[in-house]
């Protein structure tokens, strides 16, 4: 469910706070979504047995979907300074769950990346197609955990994003560059926006539309492209060259 809420608080201030609920599902089924792509690795790059990993994060998820469609709930019927308070405790929580969750599959993708690097350089790399796959399944994962980072971190993430100014944001999308009409509804980021900004990081190598503000939203921006850099500059051309 889309919407949003005018909120009156006992300091005499109205916010605008969005109950919109489909970019948390939509973080949720990237989190889906890179488990699927972890039980396709065709080379063994998990830690313990092939199955591990993605089946912690689905369970993981599982609970945390829970708790967020319950307190989305709360959210839209929440009327009063003391409701939204609760509804505020309850989303903290979930953003630190989440960004363990997402912490998570950020490691195995490291591991995953390392571990294939280190076969190419010992000589042990598989074929150029299993090569190719693994290559861009890590890419896909890379691609998605960075926009779940993105998502997660900007303005306090995406319960709080709402309510922060644009002076605290650690990105700037061409949006809050335009005028907005007294009568429009602030522009305010959702899940599609970060994925789009991960994607041409990880393909352009450097901001595009969006730039980064904060050190913290550059350090994430390095730290994605490195991977991707690592990814198609090493790992694919090795591939290439095999086919060669």
């Amino acid at each position: 469910m889309v919407g949003t809420k005018f909120v009156q608080t006992s300091s005499a201030h109205r916010h605008l706070v969005h109950t919109r609920a489909l970019d948390f599902w939509l973080a949720r089924g990237a989190i889906a979504l890179i488990a699927g792509l972890q039980f396709l690795f065709v080379n063994d790059l998990t830690l313990g047995p092939h199955w591990l990993v993605p089946t912690l994060e689905l369970a993981l998820l599982l609970p945390l979907s829970a708790a967020t469609a319950w307190t989305q709930g709360r959210a839209q019927r929440a009327t009063t300074e003391q409701h939204w308070r609760l509804v505020a405790q309850h989303r903290r929580a979930i953003r630190v769950a989440a960004v363990i969750l997402t912490a998570l599959v950020t490691a195995m993708n490291t591991f995953a990346l390392a571990a294939l690097v280190r076969a190419l350089l010992a000589g042990k790399s598989a074929g150029a197609p299993t090569l190719l796959l693994d290559a861009l399944n890590i890419w896909s994962t890379n691609v998605l955990i960075f926009a779940l980072w993105y998502w997660s971190t900007d303005r306090g993430g995406p319960a709080l994003r709402s309510l922060r100014s644009e002076r605290g944001a650690d990105f700037l999308f061409p949006q809050m560059t335009m005028e907005a009409k007294a009568s429009e509804t602030p522009f305010v980021p959702g899940f599609v926006d970060y994925l789009f900004l991960s994607f041409t990081n990880a393909t352009a190598f450097s901001p595009t539309d969006t730039l980064p503000l904060t050190e913290r939203a550059k350090l994430l921006m390095m730290a994605e492209a490195i991977v991707s850099l690592l990814t198609i500059a090493l790992v694919a051309a090795r591939a290439v060259n095999i086919l060669a």
